[in-house]
């Protein structure tokens, strides 16, 4: 594995990094570092409307994909090089679910009339996505969900509920599991649907979290009209293209990036703060913990770039159980990095956010966040679970 980039994929690096160095010098007071921020606080998500529309001009919210649907067919190490500096900068413009998600899924399961009314508006950055996966009693073991579809000539009849549906409030569409056979047990008997969110009898109501945020939501389906051409493949075998979905989701340079930005930021911290009349940065325990955050921060990092060589020399498919490893990394260190910390600031780390807190009160918030990463898009629990089967060929435990 060569981990050096090609003079032109360093011209690359830097042109991302002059865009995202200057555009996020304009971001809303309330932006913060939280995806709730993006979608809870009006000029927050209209910045990101503005950062997605900037970004799509440039080709850069699709360039891996084929021309024909709005891509640049660029190499997965330019995406790579895009989404690392990107989440140093803690950008906004990108729909994490419909380009992250959606997308590469489309490309990969959708039929050609799916491919070219849905990938372009979303490579224009026009139209936001949210994912209708979890129910209130299917979550981590999303195959037991009850939302069902009945075909009704030439549209399913949809009735049931989702819930912790990320910006469901802000978003045009989204892409749900329904049961169209409940004759069938578990992850057979589950069909893919595109969903337009205004759809009559869709219900919208907020889930606000402790501190105030409007990130999830409860989405309620009463006879919801889905068109049968909205179905992505085949009625029943809406699994699979669930799992390609959660196969394109799981490199995480973006978190192992904006948590090298933070980590940057609190050494500062600890340069510039004294405790009981020494500077923080020549404490023993301080310099030591700081160092060891340091240290896996470059291992996930590294981990990352491993995995998007495996993607290049394997498949996307491939690089699963590897990109299911790199989600439990990042998301637990994610954890550790925010306690860690809130520990080394103490008192100063429980400010909220305003002009008297250290580092934007971010660790306040983020503390409180933090343990939610280890849940959503599969707990770490059934990440490892992954790893053992599609990774080390173990048995199935269940």
């Amino acid at each position: 594995m060569d981990f050096r980039f090609t003079p032109e994929e360093e011209a690359l690096r830097k042109e991302f990094d002059d865009f995202f160095r200057g555009e996020m010098r304009n971001t809303p007071p309330e932006w913060g570092t939280y995806m709730e921020a993006m979608v809870g606080v009006d000029a927050c998500f209209e910045f990101h409307k503005q950062m997605a529309k900037k970004l799509a001009a440039k080709g850069w919210l699709s360039r891996p994909w084929p021309r024909e649907y709005g891509g640049q067919e660029a190499s997965l190490i330019e995406q790579f090089i895009f989404n690392d500096v990107m989440g140093y900068h803690r950008g906004a413009g990108v729909d994490h679910w419909g380009i992250a998600l959606l997308a590469p899924t489309l490309l990969v399961s959708a039929n050609e009339e799916q491919k070219r009314e849905h990938l372009p508006p979303i490579a224009r950055g026009e139209l936001f996505w949210t994912q209708l996966w979890s129910e209130p009693e299917a979550g981590s073991d999303l195959a037991s969900l009850t939302t069902r579809a009945v075909r009704d000539g030439g549209d399913y009849i949809v009735n049931g509920q989702k819930t912790w549906s990320s910006g469901a409030h802000r978003t045009d569409w989204g892409f749900m599991l329904a049961r169209t056979n409940p004759e069938e047990k578990r992850s057979r008997g589950l069909s893919f649907f595109l969903v337009d969110m205004k759809t009559p009898g869709i219900t919208i109501r907020p889930i606000l979290n402790l501190e105030g945020s409007h990130l999830f939501n409860e989405v309620f389906l009463d006879d919801v009209r889905v068109p049968a051409r909205n179905r992505v493949g085949e009625e029943n075998q809406g699994w699979i293209a669930s799992q390609m979905t959660s196969n394109f989701e799981r490199s995480m340079i973006e978190l192992f990036s904006f948590l090298r930005r933070e980590l940057e930021e609190l050494v500062e911290f600890c340069r510039e703060s004294k405790r009981g009349g020494e500077v923080l940065s020549e404490n023993p325990i301080v310099r030591h913990r700081l160092a060891q955050l340091a240290i896996e921060i470059e291992a996930g990092r590294a981990f990352s770039y491993s995995i998007v060589w495996s993607q290049i020399k394997s498949g996307l498919v491939m690089a699963a159980p590897l990109a299911a490893a790199a989600k439990v990394l990042a998301t637990e260190l994610v954890q550790r990095f925010t306690y860690t910390g809130s520990e080394i600031m103490r008192l100063y780390g429980q400010v909220k956010e305003s002009r008297w807190a250290p580092l934007q009160g971010r660790f306040e918030k983020e503390y409180q966040l933090c343990p939610g990463l280890n849940m959503a898009g599969g707990t770490s629990e059934i990440m490892r679970n992954l790893i053992c089967t599609l990774g080390l060929g173990l048995p199935r435990s269940w």
